[in-house]
């Protein structure tokens, strides 16, 4: 079961105006579940979005950059479960390119104002006959409060549905700010998530909304680590509709800002609470690091270790561990006898080896917890980094192990 998270309530994710969203049962991989979502967004809506980097990225992500570069303005999204289109080659990008025509003629748009999302199996053809069939009855379903609906149908391997709604007033005005997020496996971001699109009722440009949703990005899902691996198909989208009538330029961006940072943390943070067969979520925080990539690196080593994973899913303070993931991390004049190790509030590890206070009993106590934070001191610099993680239990080989059938 996922780590202190629980299924959104439906009547707390707020509409936001300028957004409907409509699902169908496509049966894209089985019959009997929500794996297709058209979101509509009205004339005046400006969106920006981050990808992944990986190399071998799905045909819907090359289409959705292709559609986004044209400077035409997105009327609709697509987005289907159960197949990736990733690894899929010419026939992949023609499917890709085939549902944005296809939706964009019921729709009443061109195709270029239409971004596809896939996510599920890779190097499996697209069942582009079953998405096309599903498409009217999504359009028929479009919503502005159907965010509890339209979570469900973006879910892969996902135990619940993440979604979250934020409010501020800016210039007297009531900002909404909901998103929605899918994933619980093959999640390293080096971007974003597997699927996330947050939107807001306020009126921001293109440009400025490109580097809220960088920044969120950089605060949130690129802080984010299940099982280190970067999937083929993320991407976050952020979605500015300009309804509540509140104008955000550079001069009061800050309020609308820090809702959307807190929308996005809340987001990532519950993919890793829902992280494939997870029974721990770990909070890692670096500090006092010279660079904050210098942090990263050496919390990232932390979080992807097995072998500290598979100890916290043992409850079994094997600490040594964790000196190890720090001292591999690649910062090569580390001085290790310089910083401090902490399991919550125990000191665990100081001047290169374990802390004369330490007792066993102490560790067992923190790992026995579901929620556990790791402090690494570096006593070397004044930046910081905060990663989140989750531990590896028999359930996440299970899981993997039967993910195509």
């Amino acid at each position: 079961m996922p780590v202190n998270l629980t299924a959104p309530v439906a009547a707390q994710l707020l509409p936001v105006a300028g957004v409907s969203l409509g699902v169908a049962e496509a049966g894209i991989k089985r019959a009997d579940r929500k794996d297709l979502l058209v979101m509509k967004l009205d004339e005046g809506s400006t969106i920006a979005g981050v990808f992944t980097t990986n190399r071998f990225c799905a045909a819907p992500v090359i289409v959705a950059r292709e559609h986004l570069a044209s400077g035409k303005p997105i009327r609709a999204l697509v987005v289907n479960t159960g197949n990736a289109n990733a690894g899929t080659g010419e026939q992949g990008m023609a499917a890709a390119k085939n549902t944005c025509a296809e939706l964009a003629k019921l729709m009443g748009c061109d195709a270029e104002q239409v971004l596809p999302f896939s996510t599920g199996v890779i190097m499996e053809p697209l069942p582009i006959d079953k998405i096309v069939a599903g498409m009217p009855k999504a359009i028929a379903n479009l919503k502005a409060d159907n965010w509890f609906d339209a979570s469900q149908a973006i879910m892969t391997t996902d135990i619940v549905a993440k979604a979250v709604s934020r409010q501020v007033q800016i210039g007297g005005k009531i900002v909404t700010v909901t998103g929605m997020s899918k994933g619980s496996g093959m999640i390293h971001p080096n971007m974003a998530t597997m699927l996330g699109y947050i939107a807001t009722d306020a009126a921001i440009a293109t440009p400025l909304l490109q580097q809220m949703v960088t920044e969120a990005t950089n605060q949130s899902f690129n802080c984010i680590t299940v099982d280190g691996d970067t999937s083929t198909n993320d991407a976050l989208m952020l979605i500015a509709t300009g309804k509540s009538g509140a104008l955000i330029d550079a001069s009061n961006s800050a309020l609308v800002q820090a809702v959307i940072f807190e929308v996005a943390i809340a987001l990532a943070q519950a993919i890793v609470r829902d992280g494939e067969g997870a029974t721990k979520f770990i909070t890692i925080q670096i500090e006092g690091g010279k660079s904050a990539d210098e942090c990263r690196k050496i919390g990232y080593a932390i979080a992807h270790s097995p072998l500290v994973k598979t100890a916290f899913f043992a409850s079994d303070p094997n600490l040594g561990r964790i000196l190890a993931a720090i001292g591999y991390a690649g910062v090569e004049d580390l001085d290790v006898a310089a910083l401090s190790l902490y399991l919550d509030d125990v000191l665990v590890a100081e001047k290169g080896g374990r802390a004369a206070s330490y007792q066993e009993q102490d560790g067992q106590r923190v790992m026995q917890q579901s929620d556990i934070t790791i402090r690494v001191a570096l006593n070397r610099g004044a930046l910081n980094a905060t990663l989140w993680t989750c531990d590896f239990s028999y359930d996440y080989v299970k899981i993997n192990a039967s993910y195509r059938s």
